[in-house]
Order: structure tokens, then C-alpha cells, then sequence
């Protein structure tokens, strides 16, 4: 890396490369980012985030992340890379968790909107009367999939909102 770019020209050209879909050349520039400045959250979340993404290091990431968004709990971004370790390492739960906190902070923030509507929207219970996680809304929504599957609909398709689930 360049040695004459400060911190904030590193961390620039990361997020250039991260939003360009090539993590593995956001790493390197988050790192000499992080590296000049470690007390600065969001160097050390978009690191965080990089390293979870590039060098599959679970652990690694999601201490790094989550200490940025302890620092800086305000700020909706360091939800938004906590959110996308965990979605990564197929944490669907938990990634949803932190979308709405970053949507909780700034219901417009743009990136974590996308983020949501990319993971899809959950429909309703089979049996609206039963739990979502009973055995038979469980059994009979596998059913409903497949179904809507070999009929070549989708939850788009059917009109149904996340409101509604």
C-alpha cells in the first residue's frame, strides 16, 4: 500500500473496491486503514467485516466489528457490517437482527434497506393461530414452497408483504 495516503484515503479506496463487489482489494487498503488509526470504529469495522468476507475468520471479524459497534453505537454502517458477518456465515437470524438496529437509527439508510429486501420477505403461517415455529406451520409451510415451486409462483408474486408474516 501506499505509504504518502492517510487513513482515510485507505479506508475510501476500500469502500470504492467493497461497494465494486471485490472484498479481497477493499482488505488490504481497510488494513492499512485500521493499521494507522485502530481507535477509529469504522476502520476497524469495515476490517472486521473484510477479514470475515476474504479470510472466512468468523471470530476474528465479528470481535472487531462488534467492538466498533459497541464504540459507536449511534452509527447505523457498523450495524450494517455486523450484519453482513453474520449473513456470510449464514447467520440469517442474527443478521436480520442488526438490519433493524442500523433501520432502527436511519430507516432511510439506503444499504441497509437493500440488504433486507435481498434477504426476502417471510409470509404468513400456514395456521395463523399456532406459532410460526410449530411442527405442522413448519411441515405445512415446507409444503407451500415446494407447491408454490412447481407452480412457478414466488412470495412476490402472491402479493405478500413482511408486515404480514
Amino acid at each position: 500500500m501506499d505509504a504518502r495516503w492517510s487513513a482515510e484515503e485507505h479506508f475510501q479506496r476500500g469502500q470504492e473496491r467493497l461497494d465494486a463487489g471485490r472484498p479481497d482489494a477493499a482488505l488490504e487498503h481497510f488494513r492499512a486503514a485500521h493499521t494507522l488509526q485502530r481507535d477509529n470504529p469504522r476502520y476497524r469495522s469495515s476490517y472486521g467485516l473484510c477479514i470475515g468476507l476474504v479470510e472466512r475468520r468468523f471470530n476474528k471479524a465479528l470481535e472487531l466489528c462488534g467492538s466498533a459497534v459497541k464504540e459507536e453505537f449511534f452509527n447505523p454502517d457498523l450495524y450494517l457490517n455486523l450484519a453482513r458477518v453474520h449473513l456470510a456465515f449464514g447467520f440469517k437470524a442474527e443478521g436480520l437482527r442488526y438490519l433493524r438496529r442500523a433501520l432502527m437509527i436511519d430507516p432511510a439508510n439506503a444499504a441497509a434497506q437493500r440488504e433486507l429486501r435481498e434477504l426476502g420477505e417471510r409470509r404468513r403461517p400456514v395456521l395463523k393461530f399456532l406459532p410460526r415455529r410449530h411442527v405442522l406451520n413448519r411441515l405445512l409451510g415446507r409444503a407451500r414452497r415446494r407447491f408454490d415451486a412447481a407452480q412457478g409462483f414466488g412470495a412476490d408474486r402472491l402479493g405478500r408483504t413482511a408486515q404480514e408474516g
